[in-house]
């Protein structure tokens, strides 16, 4: 079966772009806005609308495939791709990337997303933007789908020779900034793991010492033993600090653990994890801290875990961060990664070298990238699956719930 036409239509995401560095730099909320300049390139405003682009095969037998190209919220911070607007790409993928398939049969998923994903211009040495990469290959996966008449976890288990999971993958959900009234949505949906919470500014989130995410911690557990929607409930309370800590402890490996033991103190009998306790401002030494904390963690017998996040964001980096232990956990970032076959082939990795995978995201996401992204975790039985897009519990659980709860289903009625 071949494709016949590629179709673009612009889309809005489940979130925003944010200007990482101008609101650590003190941008300040105003609403839903920030006040202030932004200074990362490409930006008009600190926060603006999230764009995306929906691309579309159509199949000779008049099906049509389709994924959805999406960058990260804080897209041009740590090493990450630029900005990505619609008008800007739309003419990328009609004059570039609709050859490499248009008239083309389809044939294996790994095989058609290296078109995309693999391409390097010659003249310039690039990749193309990682999120051109990730919707093409969403469509790519779709396309081989449909003409199999499978669906897409069972071609991904059958190309990468991996088990389908049995049961729904532990959803993790993010509060945002409102983390009290969300936090109490997440428990009365009995998510696995939550709040994330943004603990993103020292003086107004974190406190000079640490003390605000203590006490938010303390609020939580007790929170959750009051409320919990059924005995045995024992979500991991999972919380990203934006390298808050590293400002706070002065970047000191051990002053960082032993705190991070003081909050898993606190929200004992649940589990800890810490995603992002510092921004070292560049790769290697983000690989080092993180060593430097985890081989704290691990030698004092803290019960929390550490999740690379920042400077963590290709399959070369999370392959590097595994091989030198830099945390416990990666976040893989999907829209970072590129094409989807990276996000698995993450995965994958981080199982065989001792390395908790989180099959993570962004909320700015959109829900068609969510959905596909559900197939490669119930294909690929990661620790977590991150619920987007949104910042929240509504959509994003939903979306991400009710995609794998399809895929169970369907399976189990073709037994």
């Amino acid at each position: 079966m071949k494709i016949t036409q590629v179709i673009c239509a612009p889309g809005k995401t489940g979130f925003f772009f944010d200007d990482q560095k101008a609101i650590k730099n003190g941008a300040k909320n105003d609403g839903a806005f920030y006040e202030g300049t932004p200074v990362t390139p490409g930006f008009t405003a600190v926060r603006q609308a999230g764009e995306s682009i929906s691309v579309i095969f159509v199949l000779e037998n008049g099906a049509m495939a389709y994924g959805d190209c999406a960058a990260v919220q804080y897209s041009g911070a740590g090493g990450r791709d630029p900005l990505f607007l619609a008008k800007d790409f739309i003419p990328v993928i009609e004059k570039e990337i609709a050859p490499l398939y248009v008239g083309k049969e389809i044939t294996t998923f790994r095989e058609m997303a290296d078109r995309t994903d693999k391409y390097v211009d010659p003249k310039t040495g690039q990749k193309y933007h990682t999120a051109i990469r990730y919707g093409v290959t969403q469509a790519c996966l779709d396309a081989v789908a449909k003409s199999r008449g499978l669906l897409m976890a069972e071609v991904i288990a059958d190309e990468y020779v991996t088990k389908i999971s049995d049961t729904i993958i532990p959803i993790f959900s993010q509060s945002g900034d409102d983390r009290y009234l969300n936090a109490d949505k997440m428990i009365m949906k009995a998510a696995d793991v939550l709040p994330h919470a943004l603990f993103n500014h020292v003086e107004t989130k974190v406190g000079l010492k640490g003390e605000k995410i203590k006490e938010y911690v303390e609020w939580l557990r007790n929170r959750i033993q009051k409320l919990k929607p059924f005995e045995g409930y024992n979500p991991t309370i999972h919380i990203d600090v934006y390298g808050t800590l590293g400002i706070v402890f002065n970047n000191d490996p051990e002053a960082i653990a032993h705190y991070i033991g003081e909050v898993a103190a606190i929200a004992a009998p649940f589990k800890l994890r810490v995603e992002g306790p510092v921004d070292m401002g560049e790769r290697e030494a983000q690989i080092k801290a993180l060593r430097d904390i985890r081989a704290v963690i691990d030698r004092e017998g803290i019960n929390a875990e550490i999740v690379a996040d920042e400077w963590c964001n290709t399959l070369e980096d999370i392959v590097d961060f595994s091989k030198e232990k830099s945390g416990h956990m990666a976040q893989i970032k999907t829209p970072d990664l590129g094409g989807i076959n990276n996000a698995i082939e993450a995965v994958l990795y981080c199982k065989e070298h001792g390395m908790g995978a989180y099959l993570g995201g962004t909320c700015n996401e959109t829900n068609r990238s969510a959905e596909v992204c559900a197939h490669i975790a119930m294909a690929t039985q990661p620790v977590q699956y991150l619920a987007k897009p949104g910042m929240g519990v509504d959509e994003g659980y939903m979306i991400v719930f009710n995609e794998m709860s399809r895929i169970l289903a369907i399976r189990k009625a073709k037994k």
